[in-house]
């Protein structure tokens, strides 16, 4: 299986660059995982394709302000990005600019109230960076961090909201679980009210979300790490939902594979947490979902690769054809798909 199949020709003007002023007034394709058959609505009308006894799984992870632009103290500007807690305020990080950037070098955030030093260069290129300051380091990124956006997005965003879920509760990731960008909290009360369970687990977006796949041959590609939590509650919910007939329908591929990791041969999940590496393309079997809401995805990327493993690859790329045509809007910003 090629790299190369899973490519499709995007016009870059379609790639959403601002949210919504209503999330849930993005659109909403639905793609039949197994005829291919493709209907062309908004995200409001969500609940009209759910059932009674189905349970939504939403990944709960807040995203971090961790883009800190702060001054070298030898002088001249420069970027940190937060992406894995080391412990010991000790963080792994993307600097910029890397050369400038050796160990032993000093940085200053603000005012002072957060300082820095660079305590090793790591292989890969990325920093381990020690940080020093006073408070609570989450409330020091509040004020002085800014939202890590992916690449593709040149805008600055006026509202840093915007790149969080309502629902978003655990701060720890890199990039926005954006499939659950189009909830509003009327709509998951509608939801709610209509018999459908809402589940919640943790998956921490890691920035290789937006790692291109290098090599030829898919199998070849080396997945990277995030860490997941599935708490006792949700295997609890998603066990019942499986035991009555009911549908487990998850919100974005980060939940997708938080429930794929832990699962059990029979289709139940177990409460557990962990780093996982998870690597869902074409051939794999999905043993707890049912169906899919996600966005629309990078040609080539793992995560089109994922949903295409869901519906099949040729339903899925003859779908995103579809969404070039109908000017629909792509990526994180953008609009949305049901897959079931």
């Amino acid at each position: 299986m090629k790299t190369s199949d899973f490519y499709y020709d995007l016009p870059p003007e379609l790639i959403a660059q601002t949210p919504l002023e209503r999330r849930d007034s993005s659109r909403l394709m639905t793609l039949d995982k197994t005829t291919g058959e493709i209907g062309h609505h908004h995200f409001y009308d969500l609940p009209g394709f759910l059932r009674p006894g189905d349970c939504l799984v939403m990944n709960n992870s807040r995203v971090l302000p961790a883009r800190l632009i702060g001054q070298r103290e030898s002088g001249g500007a420069c970027e940190v990005l937060l992406l894995i807690d080391r412990g010991k305020k000790t963080w792994e990080c993307l600097v910029r600019p890397g050369k400038k950037l050796r160990k032993g070098a000093k940085i200053i955030f603000g005012d002072g109230q957060l300082t820095a030093e660079v305590t090793e260069v790591l292989e890969d290129g990325n920093r381990l960076v020690r940080f020093d300051y006073e408070g609570i380091f989450l409330e020091i990124l509040e004020r002085l961090g800014r939202m890590p956006l992916p690449p593709y997005i040149k805008e600055e965003l006026q509202d840093q909201e915007r790149y969080q879920t309502v629902y978003s509760k655990v701060s720890g990731s890199a990039a926005a679980p954006t499939a659950g960008l189009h909830f509003t909290p009327e709509l998951l009360k509608q939801i709610e009210d209509m018999g459908v369970k809402l589940a919640y687990v943790t998956l921490h977006v890691g920035l290789g979300t937006f790692r291109p796949v290098k090599v030829d041959d898919v199998e070849h590609h080396d997945m990277h790490s995030e860490y997941c939590i599935i708490p006792p509650e949700t295997a609890q919910i998603i066990n019942e939902t499986k035991q009555n007939g009911g549908r487990v329908i998850c919100v974005g591929t980060t939940s997708c594979r938080t429930v794929e990791s832990y699962a059990n041969e029979d289709g139940t999940v177990r409460a557990d947490g962990g780093w996982t590496k998870i690597f869902i393309y074409p051939g794999y079997r999905f043993r707890v979902l049912d169906g899919l809401v996600t966005n629309f995805h990078l040609p080539e990327s793992t995560l089109i690769m994922l949903v295409s493993a869901l519906a099949g690859k040729e339903h899925v790329l003859h779908a995103y054809e579809e969404a070039v045509k109908e000017k629909y809007r792509f990526f994180s910003f953008g609009d949305a798909m049901l897959i079931g």
